[in-house]
């Protein structure tokens, strides 16, 4: 009997009471999803063309580029699907797969902050030998083991969804898979899934936090001994760019968190629209950003958007 009820697909869930403002709450996804497309895009673009680029700084940030990319990827078409044409139907497997891109994404983003911490921290401590410390080889293990501390680790808890039978509703509170969602609606003993995304937190969003903060307290403690205040300030500024996306990324998490948490009381509309904010508001401003607050960035952009037409 649970083999058959198994069977039966997810059910995805756009706006709940809002269904007939679909249409039009689907423009500004529409538009912020073409906007993280095209932005990200183009910082990839830019990254691989210009030369001046070819630095540990600006591979990492196409890491990040290409995470928020991907994890753009993975919840649009099923976003826009649910808001376009009430397509909510979801496969058991394409919704395991979908999940386990979104979390381990969300795993590869943070670790990408943190080894940016790191980079800058070499950059500030030891100038003179950044490139040589940081090197193209180096850059491609450090990339790699980002990539593969998130897309390892979050394995067993994919896994384990698709041995368990669900004879609950099938019915999903978002337009794209997550395991906490998932896993509500199975019928089993899910001790483990409960248990290892807290370890899991731990071990990555809450130590890469920590370490962050060592990182930038090590920064702040280099840049106090450099004699002048002109040096400090230049100092500093390389690294506005990358407080902001780490502060972008963290308060948003922090946000979701907390309302899942203690939010028990507040309205089940705030708790999808914090989803969206945290999947979709980190790849928007991250470009944007790196943009404004990195010269390198910004005449690049200049270069290849507006010298080309002279």
């Amino acid at each position: 009997m649970w083999s058959n009820i198994s069977a039966v697909p997810f059910l995805l869930t756009g706006f709940p009471g809002l269904e007939i403002f679909h249409p039009w709450i689907s423009i500004s996804f529409f538009v912020i999803y073409v906007s993280i497309l095209l932005s990200n895009g183009t910082l990839l673009f830019l990254i691989r063309e210009d030369h001046t680029l070819h630095e540990p700084m600006y591979y990492f940030l196409a890491i990040l580029a290409a995470t928020d990319l991907g994890v753009t990827l993975t919840t649009m078409p099923t976003v826009l699907g649910v808001l376009w044409f009430d397509h909510r139907a979801i496969s058991h497997g394409a919704c395991y797969f979908q999940a386990y891109l979104i979390h381990s994404l969300s795993i590869v983003e943070s670790g990408v902050l943190l080894v940016m911490a790191y980079d800058r921290f070499i950059a500030i401590r030891n100038p003179l030998r950044y490139t040589s410390i940081l090197t193209n080889a180096k850059v491609v293990k450090i990339g790699a083991g980002v990539l593969m501390r998130g897309f390892i680790l979050i394995v067993p808890i994919i896994t384990t969804l698709s041995g368990f039978p669900y004879c609950k509703s099938h019915v999903l509170s978002h337009a794209f898979c997550l395991h906490q969602d998932v896993i509500k609606l199975a019928c089993a003993d899910i001790t483990f899934n409960r248990l290892y995304p807290i370890v899991l937190v731990s071990l990555t969003g809450f130590l890469d936090s920590v370490l962050i903060l060592i990182s930038y307290i090590l920064i702040l403690n280099t840049v106090m001994g450099i004699a002048s205040g002109k040096e400090q300030a230049k100092a500093l500024n390389t690294c506005v760019s990358h407080i902001s996306c780490v502060l972008v990324f963290y308060v948003t998490v922090t946000g979701l968190t907390l309302i899942h948490r203690f939010g028990k009381y507040v309205p089940h509309i705030v708790h999808i629209i914090m989803s969206y904010i945290y999947f979709l508001f980190p790849p928007f401003m991250n470009p944007i950003i790196y943009s404004i607050k990195t010269k390198q960035i910004r005449n690049g952009i200049n270069h290849l958007f507006f010298l080309h037409r002279i």
